[in-house]
């Protein structure tokens, strides 16, 4: 979501390079293209004007460390003003003193409450809760049905209540929202969360109904759903939400689309609510607490290698990982099938794209961010069919595999034997490479030439 922007700000931050001081000329040329790097990302006027203030007065103050290049210093700045501006900690979740905790999910329609709704009832379990959720969106016809998928896909439960023959409106919402909060204490759930009905524009009548239910629930958590791909109008909104309910959160949604970022940076600052998760993708997964810190090193070019290592923690088999590092930096090396082992351990973090996004643009991994885009993710499908096709022996001594062989292997993974002496070739290589790093061999440049032979897929 943020490339535009961190190459915006790459670029300003690149012209103070080489100048001795920060001087009121220089600072100026470098924070006109910043404010026009934030504007063009959509983030809210006041919100700009604010930020570009505050490190104006800290380049040029008695804050500035002396010790530090001048792009070091407007770099560790623009760092420390964002990281403010999204609040600085990453935001406290509020649970109940007696269960159970109520979390009211408020939004327009088609933010995503639904499918974020059952995001955080994955995310409680994960960290051994136990919620319920429930539907009032007695409006809309699929709304209802829509969150019992949802909720089987992540065996989370789940109050339906009866509807027939009772008309939509105010009076059916409150008795389904006070049925699912009995149904929790009866059925040991520590946490409800309540999804609401949405409109396409904030009008009267949603208002009050939010307001009814705030009234009758005394949810601890209010969170504002928000689409980031709608930029300004989701701040807007929220801030009206915020004005009638008092939020206590925002959750961002589609963080991982391109959009420009603006609703990220702005909505904490208009409504002077904390962002407290994020939604990355479609997977019940794809949810993460929000690190103001994380988010600014992305914007930046810095990459966010923490959220990565929790990826990789959550996600990988520490034992076979540390027996293939092992391996691959003995001697001996690993095998087609050790390969195939941990490419299948790779894909559990998600996509490449995504993995290398987090990486830094900046420094020796420069240029790894831009290569994402170009990498073939089914590529790894025919890699994996290739090596499925290869009798164990021939997994585990690749010397072995002929001509004769590689045809045998083509035809059973409906691929080519170009594609089949591609993948023997590039495995090759990695080993070699792997070696070299055991011995103290260079590992970046030999892995760019790797990545660049997986952009477009083999022979290509």
């Amino acid at each position: 979501m943020f490339e535009n922007l961190s190459e915006k700000l790459q670029r300003a931050f690149k012209n103070l390079r080489g100048q001795g001081t920060i001087t009121e000329e220089n600072i100026s040329d470098a924070l006109r293209e910043i404010r026009v790097a934030l504007l063009e990302a959509d983030v809210n006027l006041n919100v700009v004007k604010d930020l570009i203030e505050h490190i104006r007065a800290k380049a040029v103050g008695q804050e500035v460390m002396t010790a530090l290049s001048p792009t070091e210093q407007v770099i560790k700045i623009v760092r420390d003003e964002l990281v403010a501006l999204l609040g600085k900690d990453t935001a406290r979740f509020q649970f109940a003193s007696k269960p159970p905790t109520v979390i009211l999910m408020a939004g327009l329609q088609g933010s995503g409450k639904t499918t974020t709704s059952g995001k955080l009832a994955a995310w409680l379990q994960k960290g051994g809760h136990r919620p319920i959720l429930v539907s009032v969106d007695v409006y809309r016809p699929a709304a209802r049905e829509q969150l019992k998928v949802v909720a089987k896909s992540i065996k989370a439960n789940l109050y339906e209540g009866d509807t027939k023959g009772e008309p939509a409106g105010t009076a059916l919402v409150e008795r389904l929202a006070k049925e699912a909060r009995r149904e929790a204490i009866i059925s040991g759930c520590d946490t409800l969360i309540v999804d609401t009905a949405g409109r396409l524009h904030i009008d009267e009548d949603l208002m009050g109904e939010m307001e009814s239910l705030k009234k009758l629930l005394n949810p601890q958590e209010i969170l504002f759903i928000a689409d980031s791909m709608t930029g300004q109008d989701a701040v807007k909104s929220a801030d009206e939400f915020h004005k009638r309910l008092a939020l206590t959160g925002i959750i961002l949604t589609k963080m991982d689309g391109d959009a420009r970022g603006g609703a990220a940076l702005s909505i904490r600052h208009v409504t002077g609510q904390p962002v407290k998760f994020i939604g990355m993708g479609e997977k019940p997964d794809a949810f993460e607490p929000f690190h103001p810190d994380r988010i600014v090193s992305r914007i930046l070019g810095m990459g966010d290698i923490m959220t990565l290592i929790e990826k990789a923690e959550e996600k990988l088999d520490r034992k076979k990982s540390e027996e293939f590092a092992q391996k691959a930096l003995s001697g001996d090396g690993f095998s087609l099938e050790d390969f195939r082992d941990q490419l299948r351990q790779i894909r559990k973090l998600g996509s490449l794209q995504s993995i290398m996004k987090m990486l830094p643009s900046v420094g020796p991994l420069a240029g790894m961010q831009q290569m994402a885009d170009q990498v073939d993710e089914n590529q790894f499908v025919r890699v994996e069919a290739i090596i499925n096709s290869m009798t164990a022996k021939e997994r585990n001594h690749h010397e072995i595999i002929s001509g004769s062989r590689r045809k045998r292997i083509a035809a059973g993974s409906g691929t080519s034997v170009q594609e089949v002496n591609q993948l023997l070739r590039q495995y090759a290589q990695m080993r070699k490479m792997f070696k070299n790093v055991g011995k103290g061999g260079m590992l970046q440049r030999r892995a760019m030439g790797m990545l660049g032979g997986m952009r477009g897929g083999f022979g290509r």
